[in-house]
């Protein structure tokens, strides 16, 4: 009770023309964290007046940046065993309210569509065929290639909606699927482009890391060889190195998605969000133990 009298004093003083006493009543609200919020929302909604909903707006986006840079960093430094958890984190960036349930059930209907096919004697080629199938010709999945530079291609939630994404959100959204059904599809980084490995689990140690082939998500699941990669190196002049072919780690990937997010604001122009997100991807620049 005590807190709530606290909050509603200290929201009637966001109207105060005195920057200085703005500074210290910000200060305090930040301190209260997410218990401030719906207090916030309630007042923005009965106010009229612009200032007032300026700064609610200003503090309550702080409070849910400083909640995804917690969540970030708490991710990373417990391993960053979960590549879709990382991705619904950065996409609470932009959609803070997002029902995540919804994400992880529109997964789990297209993981059951797929499952309904899988037969026990089927190839990996088979079964990559299967996912495929179901992926890009029953559900519509396809490559943004009209909007490519669209911030929201990179935003899982979006993707899934609108069908639409760029290399690395797809390959997210495919890899997910494929490994909630033990297929052992993981990601590869390399530059310029995003594709997938099948894995084969056995020779994981083994020069080409067990890849057995790769798969490109952004062009409907087309499935190539090693050949294919070292020609697509040399196109962009590249010496071949091992972690170009190799599954990378969450970790990267979740840093490619920043990356790809800071060169579409910073095209749009959006220089708050360029800076918030490099301090995103200075998260997971830390060393930790």
């Amino acid at each position: 009770m005590e807190n709530s009298k606290e909050i509603d004093a200290l929201i009637r003083l966001l109207e105060d023309p005195d920057q200085e006493v703005y500074g210290e009543v910000e200060k305090r609200l930040l301190e209260h964290g997410n218990a401030v919020v719906k207090f916030l929302e309630t007042e923005w909604e009965k106010s009229l007046d612009t200032l007032i909903q300026e700064r609610i707006e200003n503090i309550v986006h702080q409070i849910q940046f400083n909640n995804v840079k917690e969540d970030l960093s708490l991710w990373y430094q417990s391993g960053a065993f979960d590549l879709l958890k990382g991705a619904l984190v950065i996409n609470r960036y932009q959609y803070p309210d997002l029902d995540e349930q919804r994400v992880i059930n529109q997964l789990e209907e297209i993981r059951r569509e797929v499952w309904l096919g899988l037969q026990h004697e089927m190839s990996s080629v088979e079964k990559i065929k299967l996912i495929n199938h179901i992926f890009y010709k029953i559900n519509g999945f396809s490559g943004n290639t009209k909007n490519h530079h669209d911030p929201q291609n990179s935003y899982i939630n979006q993707v899934l909606d609108t069908r639409k994404g760029n290399q690395i959100s797809l390959a997210i959204i495919y890899c997910t699927i494929a490994q909630k059904l033990d297929i052992p599809v993981y990601g590869v980084n390399l530059p310029q482009h995003f594709i997938l490995g099948y894995i084969d689990e056995t020779k994981r140690d083994e020069q080409e890391f067990g890849v057995l082939f790769y798969i490109n998500a952004f062009n409907k699941g087309a499935i190539f060889g090693k050949h294919d990669v070292d020609q697509f190196l040399r196109q962009l002049n590249l010496q071949p190195m091992p972690g170009f072919y190799a599954p990378c780690s969450n970790v990267e990937i979740i840093r490619r998605i920043i990356r790809n997010l800071i060169s579409a604001y910073e095209n749009l122009g959006s220089a708050e969000k360029v800076a918030e997100l490099k301090e995103l991807q200075d998260i997971l620049s830390e060393n930790f133990i």
